[in-house]
């Protein structure tokens, strides 16, 4: 009865019309440091997103920048965009259609493929809220506890230190933590493999990211050299766009071969499995093109029969796999703790999709003032 009726609220609920857009840049603290072969990362600049209606309801969604620069000309960009479609009923899948045509010429890529993606995120979270629904049931899904792995920390440190919070990592019951290599060395790479496998229980997957750290050469004999460590992926070796070094690495190793994060919109998901660059794909929901473009994406994913996991954003991406038929593994990172009101829990190594409307995401007005980017 209880699902009937917020099915029936659904439909009962008027269109929603878009009033206006607010974004609020912001830098939180990292429990762990992330240390990668291309940069260390003591604090994540984010950027908040709230899509206004005429209707009193407002969507959230945000966005991981990368660099504190880059979240004002983004906050513009979705300025921009909600102009173009200010007062109209919001149509998430229609309005993407729109401002990728009239973005076309500046490019639908980089900054403007993620102000375009997280406003559709937002627009998504808006409906789902009008709708009594999480954004799974939105979609079709079942609001279904999803597999995740750890994210947090593991970058490069001596191998006794990344042993040592390899172990801290598993609190709530996760059952596979990431890795981050790209030593000078592979003498290194393989000392600190070994030194987290040997701390880590036999059924907790262990997952490696070189973060486009090494040439086809030097990736082809670091993955050989990994195939027999216990590792479960190898993720971006090389340069993410080389598909035909990454084709003949997935061709040539036996260990998986995980891309996507940097997929701009469901076209490279295309190229890259048409180019058999890799085995296993993790687009990133602020790169893919949103809710909308995410949807597109799993599609595609589901048609080649490829295992689909996530990049950051942990809580819309959630409900994203949840309606994704080759769902995988959700990328666990708790950057937003310090922003939200109730952070979701991972428990027996599963994100528990809440089971309120929309997203779940809700910020806490007063940590975000401590956070906020001047």
């Amino acid at each position: 009865m209880r699902k009937a009726a917020r099915v029936a609220d659904a439909v009962r609920h008027p269109a929603l019309r878009l009033r206006g857009v607010s974004c609020t840049a912001v830098e939180v603290p990292l429990r762990f440091v992330l240390g990668t072969s291309a940069a260390t990362v003591r604090a994540a600049p984010l950027l908040l997103v709230d899509v206004h209606t005429d209707e009193g309801v407002t969507g959230h969604a945000y966005i991981f920048c990368y660099r504190r620069s880059a979240a004002r000309p983004i906050a513009d960009l979705i300025e921009d965009a909600a102009s173009i479609v200010h007062g109209q009923r919001i149509a998430p899948v229609e309005f993407a259609a729109t401002l990728q045509r009239r973005f076309a010429l500046l490019g639908v890529t980089g900054m403007a493929r993620m102000a375009l993606s997280a406003f559709d995120m937002a627009l998504w979270d808006a409906m789902a809220i009008a709708a009594g629904l999480p954004l799974a049931t939105m979609l079709g899904a079942q609001p279904r506890p999803i597999p995740v792995y750890n994210s947090c920390g593991l970058g490069l440190m001596a191998p006794e230190a990344a042993a040592d919070e390899a172990e801290q990592l598993l609190e709530g019951g996760f059952r596979a933590v990431k890795l981050r290599l790209g030593y000078a060395t592979l003498a290194e790479d393989l000392a600190v493999t070994r030194a987290v496998r040997m701390r880590l229980p036999d059924d907790v997957q262990l997952l490696v990211d070189y973060n486009q750290a090494l040439s086809r050469r030097e990736a082809l004999l670091r993955g050989r050299a990994l195939q027999d460590e216990g590792v479960a992926w190898l993720e971006e070796p090389i340069r993410h766009d080389d598909l035909a070094g990454n084709a003949q690495i997935a061709h040539d190793l036996s260990l998986p071969l995980q891309l996507g994060e940097n997929f701009d919109g469901p076209k490279d998901l295309v190229r890259a499995l048409d180019a058999k660059a890799c085995d296993l794909v993790m687009p990133d929901v602020a790169r893919i093109g949103g809710v909308t473009g995410w949807m597109q994406a799993a599609g595609i994913a589901e048609a080649h029969g490829i295992p689909m996991s996530s990049h950051l954003m942990p809580e819309p991406s959630a409900h994203l796999l949840a309606a994704t038929p080759t769902r995988h593994f959700l990328e666990y990172v708790d950057w937003t703790d310090p922003i939200l009101q109730e952070p979701v829990r991972v428990v027996d190594g599963h994100w528990q999709i809440p089971d309120q409307p929309g997203t779940g995401l809700d910020w806490d007005a007063e940590k975000v003032a401590r956070c906020k980017i001047a």
